[in-house]
């Protein structure tokens, strides 16, 4: 199905709730909003960027897009591709999980399993974009990635009553940082500070702000594999001489157990 471009396309993403946590803001001892992009089509937040750079790539044609990363940013891929009728394969390392390959193939994606992180999984990308010749999709490091990610600070505008004091977000390669940055300005909110948070053994963007310089890390040694990048994109560490960002770096079992409070 070819994509017919008419205008500026509906995006994929939804307008997601902003809520009030009661438990967070009482542990805080001042209010703490929760953006919950659990809800978005493809379960994650990646929707919005991800979604963005595939409708302006495809617009009126119809190419296959390889893409590299797995979990949340394959999926936001396969999902794109899906609603634009395109085939997409999506390349993911050995330490993707049985379920989010099956989701990713119930979404129509043909999945390749290549290296055992997510740098391994990009070089074999890359290989097939220039051997296939395929548009590729960065899950991070790109552009209209980040401008697709700056339409969560315009919804937190619409939604607080008040600028916040503080914006908390994770930071797997540097994308959303780098979309949210460039959300605040446009809003009018580049004073507000980020805090960045990460895990000990995926900490590439931590180890960056402390050296003053992309570092790559020699592996990802934290549990949490889909959020590793063993070098951060170049842009989130402009962002951080840009505004104030206060990187925080967690043990997995912190990590693990926030998780299961939530659940």
């Amino acid at each position: 199905m070819a994509v017919q471009p008419q205008g500026r396309e509906k995006p994929f993403h939804i307008i997601s709730p902003v809520l009030e946590s009661l438990p967070l803001s009482k542990a805080a001892s001042t209010k703490v909003y929760m953006k919950l992009e659990n809800v978005q089509p493809s379960g994650s937040f990646k929707i919005r960027g991800i979604g963005h750079l595939c409708q302006e790539v495809s617009m009126g044609r119809v190419v296959p897009l390889p893409l590299w990363g797995g979990g949340n940013a394959g999926l936001a891929a396969a999902y794109a591709a899906k609603k634009l009728g395109i085939p997409v394969t999506v390349v993911v390392p050995s330490t993707t999980s049985p379920t989010t390959i099956h989701k990713l193939e119930e979404l129509g994606a043909e999945v390749e399993v290549s290296g055992q992180v997510w740098d391994e999984a990009n070089r074999r990308a890359l290989e097939l974009a220039k051997t296939e010749g395929w548009v590729s999709i960065h899950p991070f490091d790109h552009p209209l990635v980040w401008e697709g990610h700056t339409s969560l600070v315009q919804e937190l505008k619409d939604s607080l009553e008040t600028k916040p004091d503080a914006i908390l977000l994770a930071v797997g390669g540097g994308g959303l940082l780098a979309g949210v940055v460039a959300g605040l300005r446009r809003v009018g909110w580049q004073d507000v500070p980020i805090v960045t948070a990460e895990t000990w053994g995926a900490h590439s963007f931590h180890a960056a702000l402390a050296a003053g310089r992309l570092v790559t890390l020699p592996d990802i040694t934290s549990v949490a594999k889909c959020l590793g990048a063993k070098t951060v994109a170049a842009r989130a560490l402009e962002c951080a001489q840009e505004c104030q960002v206060i990187s925080q770096v967690v043990e997995d079992t912190e990590a693990v157990r926030a998780v299961e409070q939530f659940l």
